[in-house]
Protein backbone atom coordinates (compact mmCIF):
# COMPACT_ATOMS: atom_id res chain seq x y z
CA UNK A 1 0.00 0.00 0.00
CA UNK A 2 0.28 3.42 0.86
CA UNK A 3 4.08 2.73 2.59
CA UNK A 4 5.36 1.74 -1.31
CA UNK A 5 4.02 5.12 -2.81
CA UNK A 6 5.40 7.20 -0.24
CA UNK A 7 8.76 4.98 -0.22
CA UNK A 8 8.80 5.87 -4.40
CA UNK A 9 8.03 9.46 -3.76
CA UNK A 10 10.79 9.45 -0.94
CA UNK A 11 13.16 7.39 -3.55
CA UNK A 12 12.69 9.67 -6.38
CA UNK A 13 12.75 13.25 -4.45
CA UNK A 14 15.99 11.76 -2.71
CA UNK A 15 17.88 10.01 -5.52
CA UNK A 16 20.65 12.51 -5.81
CA UNK A 17 21.77 12.70 -2.38
CA UNK A 18 21.34 9.09 -1.45
CA UNK A 19 23.80 8.38 -3.92
CA UNK A 20 26.64 9.72 -1.69
CA UNK A 21 25.45 9.10 1.55
CA UNK A 22 24.70 5.80 2.53
CA UNK A 23 23.37 6.65 5.66
CA UNK A 24 19.79 7.83 3.86
CA UNK A 25 18.55 4.92 2.87
CA UNK A 26 19.08 3.52 6.42
CA UNK A 27 16.91 6.01 7.63
CA UNK A 28 14.39 5.77 5.26
CA UNK A 29 13.79 2.50 5.33
CA UNK A 30 13.48 2.25 9.22
CA UNK A 31 11.15 5.24 8.87
CA UNK A 32 9.01 2.98 6.38
CA UNK A 33 9.22 -0.17 8.78
CA UNK A 34 8.15 2.31 11.61
CA UNK A 35 5.25 3.39 9.19
CA UNK A 36 4.27 -0.24 7.90
CA UNK A 37 4.01 -1.15 11.74
CA UNK A 38 1.45 1.88 12.33
CA UNK A 39 -0.33 0.71 9.33
CA UNK A 40 -0.44 -2.82 10.71
CA UNK A 41 -1.93 -1.71 13.79
CA UNK A 42 -4.05 0.09 12.24
CA UNK A 43 -5.50 -2.49 9.75
CA UNK A 44 -5.67 -5.39 13.19
CA UNK A 45 -7.74 -2.57 14.63
CA UNK A 46 -10.06 -2.15 11.50
CA UNK A 47 -9.90 -6.22 11.14
CA UNK A 48 -11.09 -6.16 14.74
CA UNK A 49 -14.46 -4.06 14.17
CA UNK A 50 -15.13 -5.75 10.94
CA UNK A 51 -15.51 -8.73 12.66
CA UNK A 52 -17.03 -8.00 15.51
CA UNK A 53 -19.65 -6.55 13.17
CA UNK A 54 -19.92 -9.66 11.35
CA UNK A 55 -20.43 -11.60 14.18
CA UNK A 56 -23.08 -9.31 15.38
CA UNK A 57 -25.22 -9.83 11.56
CA UNK A 58 -24.63 -13.36 11.60
CA UNK A 59 -26.21 -13.55 15.38
CA UNK A 60 -28.72 -11.38 14.28
CA UNK A 61 -29.89 -13.57 10.92
CA UNK A 62 -29.87 -16.40 13.11
CA UNK A 63 -32.15 -14.44 15.68
CA UNK A 64 -34.93 -13.54 12.98
CA UNK A 65 -34.64 -17.10 11.93
CA UNK A 66 -35.20 -18.00 15.23
CA UNK A 67 -38.17 -15.56 15.15
CA UNK A 68 -40.03 -16.55 11.66
CA UNK A 69 -40.46 -20.11 13.21
CA UNK A 70 -41.74 -18.95 16.00
CA UNK A 71 -44.21 -16.63 14.86
CA UNK A 72 -44.73 -19.21 12.11
CA UNK A 73 -45.25 -22.05 15.27
CA UNK A 74 -47.49 -19.12 16.73
CA UNK A 75 -50.35 -18.38 14.00
CA UNK A 76 -50.58 -22.34 13.51
CA UNK A 77 -51.20 -22.77 17.59
CA UNK A 78 -53.68 -19.86 17.37
CA UNK A 79 -55.79 -21.72 14.68
CA UNK A 80 -55.49 -25.13 16.11
CA UNK A 81 -57.55 -23.16 19.75
CA UNK A 82 -60.08 -21.93 17.47
CA UNK A 83 -60.22 -25.58 15.89
CA UNK A 84 -60.57 -26.95 18.79
CA UNK A 85 -63.17 -24.33 20.60
CA UNK A 86 -60.78 -22.92 22.92
CA UNK A 87 -60.38 -19.66 21.18
CA UNK A 88 -63.10 -17.97 19.05
CA UNK A 89 -62.10 -18.18 15.38
CA UNK A 90 -62.24 -14.30 14.66
CA UNK A 91 -59.68 -13.67 17.53
CA UNK A 92 -57.62 -16.35 16.58
CA UNK A 93 -57.53 -15.12 13.40
CA UNK A 94 -56.71 -11.83 13.89
CA UNK A 95 -54.14 -13.02 15.96
CA UNK A 96 -52.83 -15.56 13.49
CA UNK A 97 -52.44 -12.84 10.89
CA UNK A 98 -50.90 -10.41 12.94
CA UNK A 99 -47.88 -13.45 14.01
CA UNK A 100 -47.38 -13.85 9.96
CA UNK A 101 -47.03 -10.39 9.63
CA UNK A 102 -44.30 -10.29 12.15
CA UNK A 103 -43.15 -13.85 10.26
CA UNK A 104 -42.67 -11.90 7.51
CA UNK A 105 -40.88 -8.97 9.16
CA UNK A 106 -38.45 -10.95 10.98
CA UNK A 107 -37.87 -13.12 7.30
CA UNK A 108 -37.22 -9.44 5.34
CA UNK A 109 -34.72 -8.79 8.35
CA UNK A 110 -33.15 -11.74 8.37
CA UNK A 111 -32.40 -11.84 4.65
CA UNK A 112 -30.89 -8.40 5.37
CA UNK A 113 -28.67 -9.75 8.09
CA UNK A 114 -27.85 -12.56 6.02
CA UNK A 115 -26.50 -10.28 2.72
CA UNK A 116 -24.97 -7.77 5.42
CA UNK A 117 -22.97 -10.60 7.15
CA UNK A 118 -21.45 -12.18 3.67
CA UNK A 119 -20.74 -8.50 3.44
CA UNK A 120 -19.12 -7.87 6.29
CA UNK A 121 -17.45 -11.77 6.21
CA UNK A 122 -15.44 -10.39 2.62
CA UNK A 123 -14.43 -7.54 4.00
CA UNK A 124 -12.68 -9.71 7.05
CA UNK A 125 -11.10 -11.92 4.72
CA UNK A 126 -9.80 -8.85 2.46
CA UNK A 127 -8.72 -7.08 5.68
CA UNK A 128 -6.72 -10.49 6.71
CA UNK A 129 -4.82 -10.69 3.53
CA UNK A 130 -3.91 -6.78 4.15
CA UNK A 131 -2.57 -7.98 7.50
CA UNK A 132 -0.27 -10.50 6.18
CA UNK A 133 1.11 -8.64 3.42
CA UNK A 134 1.86 -5.90 5.74
CA UNK A 135 3.51 -8.36 8.05
CA UNK A 136 5.24 -9.72 5.42
CA UNK A 137 6.88 -6.61 3.93
CA UNK A 138 7.99 -5.64 7.31
CA UNK A 139 9.59 -8.64 7.49
CA UNK A 140 10.90 -7.94 4.06
CA UNK A 141 12.12 -5.04 5.08
CA UNK A 142 14.03 -5.60 8.24
CA UNK A 143 16.04 -8.23 6.51
CA UNK A 144 16.75 -5.55 3.96
CA UNK A 145 17.76 -3.56 6.79
CA UNK A 146 20.36 -5.46 8.19
CA UNK A 147 22.13 -6.68 5.12
CA UNK A 148 21.93 -2.83 4.26
CA UNK A 149 23.36 -1.66 7.42
CA UNK A 150 26.06 -4.95 6.94
CA UNK A 151 26.69 -3.33 3.52
CA UNK A 152 27.19 0.27 5.07
CA UNK A 153 29.83 -1.68 7.58
CA UNK A 154 31.94 -3.26 4.87
CA UNK A 155 31.73 -0.17 2.77
CA UNK A 156 32.90 2.29 5.44
CA UNK A 157 35.87 -0.59 6.45
CA UNK A 158 36.73 -0.82 3.02
CA UNK A 159 36.45 2.97 2.13
CA UNK A 160 39.22 3.90 5.73
CA UNK A 161 41.63 1.23 4.71
CA UNK A 162 41.75 2.29 0.96
CA UNK A 163 42.15 5.65 2.44
CA UNK A 164 44.49 4.36 4.17
CA UNK A 165 46.74 2.84 1.69
CA UNK A 166 46.33 6.17 -0.68
CA UNK A 167 47.98 8.18 2.33
CA UNK A 168 51.39 5.76 2.01
CA UNK A 169 53.99 7.44 0.49
CA UNK A 170 55.15 4.76 -2.05
CA UNK A 171 58.48 6.41 -2.49
CA UNK A 172 59.19 6.92 0.50
CA UNK A 173 58.15 3.18 1.45
CA UNK A 174 60.70 1.83 -1.09
CA UNK A 175 63.39 4.26 0.11
CA UNK A 176 62.92 2.69 3.59
CA UNK A 177 63.41 -0.70 2.61
CA UNK A 178 66.61 0.35 0.25
CA UNK A 179 67.80 1.61 3.71
CA UNK A 180 67.04 -1.57 5.93
CA UNK A 181 68.78 -3.73 2.98
CA UNK A 182 71.90 -2.00 3.63
CA UNK A 183 71.78 -1.87 7.24
CA UNK A 184 71.43 -5.90 7.15
CA UNK A 185 74.21 -5.78 4.30
CA UNK A 186 76.49 -3.68 7.05
CA UNK A 187 75.69 -6.10 9.68
CA UNK A 188 76.48 -9.23 7.63
CA UNK A 189 79.86 -7.94 6.84
CA UNK A 190 80.65 -6.69 10.05
CA UNK A 191 79.82 -10.44 11.22
CA UNK A 192 82.03 -11.83 8.54
CA UNK A 193 84.94 -9.70 9.86
CA UNK A 194 84.79 -10.71 13.54
CA UNK A 195 84.86 -14.21 12.63
CA UNK A 196 88.13 -13.73 10.06
CA UNK A 197 89.55 -11.98 13.13
CA UNK A 198 88.19 -15.15 15.25
CA UNK A 199 89.85 -17.36 13.15
CA UNK A 200 93.12 -15.25 12.80
CA UNK A 201 94.08 -15.24 17.26
CA UNK A 202 93.82 -18.72 17.55
CA UNK A 203 96.77 -20.40 18.14
CA UNK A 204 98.27 -23.41 16.42
CA UNK A 205 98.07 -26.12 19.19
CA UNK A 206 94.39 -25.13 18.79
CA UNK A 207 94.65 -25.94 15.20
CA UNK A 208 96.35 -29.30 15.85
CA UNK A 209 93.61 -30.16 18.33
CA UNK A 210 90.76 -29.22 15.89
CA UNK A 211 92.70 -31.87 13.19
CA UNK A 212 93.08 -34.60 15.07
CA UNK A 213 90.55 -36.33 16.97
CA UNK A 214 91.88 -37.83 20.36
CA UNK A 215 89.36 -40.41 20.86
CA UNK A 216 89.63 -43.11 23.84
CA UNK A 217 90.36 -45.65 21.21
CA UNK A 218 93.26 -43.36 19.45
CA UNK A 219 95.04 -42.91 22.81
CA UNK A 220 95.30 -46.60 23.03
CA UNK A 221 96.71 -47.36 20.07
CA UNK A 222 99.23 -44.33 20.86
CA UNK A 223 100.53 -46.10 23.79
CA UNK A 224 100.82 -49.23 21.97
CA UNK A 225 102.88 -48.05 19.49
CA UNK A 226 105.16 -46.54 22.12
CA UNK A 227 105.26 -49.54 24.74
CA UNK A 228 106.77 -51.50 21.29
CA UNK A 229 109.34 -49.20 20.97
CA UNK A 230 110.89 -48.97 24.53
CA UNK A 231 110.75 -53.00 24.32
CA UNK A 232 108.22 -53.45 26.53
CA UNK A 233 107.11 -57.04 26.12
CA UNK A 234 103.65 -58.03 25.47
CA UNK A 235 103.87 -60.25 28.60
CA UNK A 236 104.42 -58.21 30.90
CA UNK A 237 101.26 -56.95 32.82
CA UNK A 238 100.91 -53.59 34.62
Amino acid sequence: MNFFKRLFKMGQAEANSTLDNMEDPIKLTEQGIRDMKVDLEKSLEALAQVKALAIRSKNEYEEFLSKVENYQEKAMLLLTKAKKGTLKMSEAERLAKESLIKKEESSVHAENSKAESAKLEGSVSQLEKNVVAVRKNISKWENELKTLKARVKVSNATQKLNKQMADIDASSTVSMLERMKEKVHQEEALAEAYGDIANANKSIDDEIDKAIDFTADSAENELTKLKEQLGFSNDIKS
